[in-house]
């Protein structure tokens, strides 16, 4: 599509033609393609502006070297909302994912190894490997998580009380809050221990064996630049359960042609609907006019107007860097400063010439289908997040490795696979002055031995590496510092206060500008949920105060 689309109103033959719209978002990704197809159904003429040469931000399928395809950042599914697939009716157009058939692979450095997922028993005799006691403590466990990803599965899809608005904050909170004081007093304290303590804390008052609790506690450092021992990453443990594949909670799996298979159709159903894609065209500033967003100016120098200026990027994208300081209030650009960004992930797609072959775990198995953990023990991760915090990288990174090849066979030529390799613990700014440009072929060099130590002849079978380290992250998909979340999961920025308390409905601070990004309520992930309810808030505006207006 012509980066350069014009609006229908012609000026003059030669002369450029104005472009207003009833609302243009900033970014192609997954969440701005969801804000625009629940806007177009409405009836809205919307418009979306992507920087890059292909449309979905950080979930695309891309060739990175010749008959290697892969997901190249966005790798995996569960957490896509069911009601964005079936109202975008998803299904209809391809969309299609795989379960995987053990959720995952943990090999141990003693030679031992344990799978998790493949249903309840089959997971219970694995954890009775390493503890009779923690194999009977598992349904309890799953009992008392479920209902928590309950909660959280209710809250999903609805905008967080909005501190400022009076009555409504209290009528809000008072109705989400339902939930939570209608459960016995048990899973209430479930549900704080969840939000508060640390993932060791939590994973310690369940199980014993250092190997179990790792396979859980993998998930609270899944772009969270933090120790499992830290205050408040039980959520994040959370945060990755709360989704679904094929109507089975929790489980994950692989999108047949990759992440870029997703957006790749949902850009087909809102282009269907009327809504105009611009590819290779960067947004460079927000135009605000008596305290108001009417439109965006971009690099190139072309102006768009429109009506509601809906922004799919992080936080501190839009804010520091889109905006001019002196069109926002003062004590909430203060805050937007110190908002925290910056994950610690490591992206890396590897074209192997052979599957891996792990010495605890010899041979080709379902084990290659799931996600293969190098994360032993919850002292691993703390060594890993202390040695990022001192050195910049950890010195045994964590390191996820999914084969989506060995069930999606147009991704790599007969014989060959491809590998997403997503890592943790690297630090978003290295220390003393310096650069990923620097680190980057070392830091992959390194996380290539940390597998070959537990799949020897893995090092050899790469043939090609495509990196991504934090700051390739922020110059290629817009992810300040690296953030996949685009800003952390913390306490002090979630709900209500995501991004800022007084804006966590998806409102700037100022009128007609809007948020739709991971950077708002439910936070990061490809589920959609951002920009359904961001679309729902620019509506109920319109409804409210009239096409035009918006609320600040």
């Amino acid at each position: 599509m012509d980066p350069r689309l014009r609006g229908d109103d012609e000026q003059g033959e030669g002369q450029e033609m104005t472009t207003s719209y009833d609302a243009v978002i900033i970014g192609g990704g997954h969440n701005g393609l969801v804000c625009a197809f629940y806007l177009a159904r409405a009836g809205y003429r919307v418009r979306i502006l992507e920087r890059r040469a292909v449309v979905g931000g950080a979930a695309v399928t891309e060739e990175f070297h010749p008959g290697f395809r892969n997901s190249t950042a966005s790798y995996t599914v569960s957490l896509l909302n069911p009601k964005v697939i079936r109202d975008m009716k998803l299904a209809d157009h391809g969309y299609r994912v795989i379960e995987r058939p053990v959720s995952n692979f943990l090999p141990q450095p003693d030679g031992g190894y344990l799978k998790l997922g493949g249903g309840l028993e089959r997971t219970q005799a694995e954890f009775a490997k390493f503890s009779a006691r923690d194999a009977a403590a598992l349904p309890a466990y799953y009992d008392a998580l479920e209902v928590v990803a309950d909660v959280l599965r209710d809250l999903v899809l609805k905008a967080p009380p909005n501190v400022g608005d009076g009555l409504a904050t209290i009528t809000d909170a008072v109705r989400q809050g339902r939930r939570i004081a209608a459960l016995p007093i048990e899973q209430q304290r479930d549900v704080l221990d969840l939000f508060a303590k640390s993932a060791r804390t939590f994973l310690d008052s369940w199980f014993e064996s250092d190997a179990v609790k790792a396979a859980f506690g993998f998930d609270a450092v899944v772009g969270n630049y933090a120790s499992p021992d830290t205050p408040g990453s039980a959520y994040v443990l959370l945060h990755h359960v709360f989704g679904e594949v094929n109507g089975k909670k929790g489980a994950w799996g692989h999108s047949v042609g990759g992440m870029g298979a997703i957006t790749q159709i949902m850009a087909k159903v809102v282009t269907a609907m009327g809504v105009e894609i611009s590819l290779e065209a960067p947004v460079a500033s927000v135009l605000v006019d008596g305290a108001r967003a009417v439109g965006v100016r971009l690099e190139s120098g072309e102006e768009v107007m429109g009506a509601a200026v809906i922004a799919n990027v992080g936080p501190k994208l839009l804010y520091e860097r889109m905006m001019t300081p002196a069109d926002l209030p003062a004590d909430f650009l203060k805050r937007i400063r110190a908002f925290k960004a910056g994950s610690g992930t490591f992206r890396m797609n590897v074209a192997l010439s052979a599957l891996p072959d792990f010495a605890c775990l010899p041979g080709t198995g379902e084990h290659h289908q799931s996600g293969i953990i190098i994360a032993p023990t919850l002292d691993y991760m703390d060594r890993a997040f202390l040695d990022a915090k001192r050195y910049g990288w950890s010195k045994q990174p964590i390191v996820e490795m999914l084969i989506p090849s060995t069930i999606d066979d147009s991704l790599a030529p007969e014989g060959a696979h491809v590998a997403s390799l997503f890592c943790q613990q690297f630090a978003p700014e290295l220390p003393d002055g310096r650069s990923w440009d620097e680190e980057r072929e070392a830091a992959a060099d390194h996380i290539v031995a940390t597998v070959d130590a537990y799949a020897p002849g893995f090092a050899k079978s790469v043939i090609a590496l495509q990196i991504h380290s934090p700051l390739d992250l922020e110059r290629k998909f817009g992810l300040v510092g690296g953030d996949i979340m685009h800003g952390n999961l913390t306490l002090d920025q979630m709900w209500s206060a995501r991004p800022v308390l007084g804006h966590g409905a998806y409102r700037g601070p100022v009128k007609g500008l809007y948020m739709c990004g991971a950077g708002t309520h439910p936070g990061g992930g490809v589920t959609g949920a951002p920009g359904h309810n961001a679309a729902r808030e620019v509506l109920k505006d319109r409804t409210l105060f009239g096409r035009w207006r918006g609320r600040g």
